[in-house]
């Protein structure tokens, strides 16, 4: 279901499994919210104890791994171009290309909300290039810019 409120679109869960095909537990995405088409969207991950990662990802401090926020960020810019381009591109697969000035700040872990704000800077044919901030609350606690492929599966 795709609601419309006054800052752009949100899309479910449900929605969200429909525009891309990553399922548990590597669906990292819980919502997308003020999506823009063609402009940006923040997907939202609800980071709970119960993620499979927290049971080697230190068991004695539970840290989010930076990798998967940077999945986050690439998986919440896919929905953006499912978004952005229509039904037709429901499903496709959307391969990493770059991941450049990634930088993590603070720790995620259990508790946390993470909002992954993520700016599209330019696309060209099926190539497409993101800048993404991770935040919890006002903080933030990763950055990174990406390139990503958009093909037929």
């Amino acid at each position: 279901m795709t609601v419309v409120n006054e800052a752009g679109k949100t899309i479910d869960i449900n929605r969200i499994m429909e525009m891309i095909p990553h399922r548990y537990p590597f669906l990292m995405v819980d919502k997308v919210v003020d999506v823009i088409p063609n402009e940006s969207a923040v997907g939202m991950k609800n980071v709970t104890i119960n993620e499979p990662f927290f049971q080697g990802h230190f068991p004695s401090r539970p840290v989010m791994p930076g990798v998967l926020i940077i999945e986050a960020m690439a998986q919440t810019a896919a929905v953006l171009v499912v978004e952005t381009l229509g039904p037709s591109a429901e499903g496709k697969l959307v391969y990493f290309m770059s991941v450049d000035s990634a930088r993590f700040r603070k720790p995620v872990g259990p508790g946390d909300t993470l909002a992954i704000h993520v700016f599209k800077e330019r696309s060209r044919g099926n190539v497409w290039k993101f800048r993404a901030e991770a935040k919890v609350g006002e903080t933030l606690m990763a950055e990174a810019t990406y390139a990503a492929m958009i093909l037929d599966d």
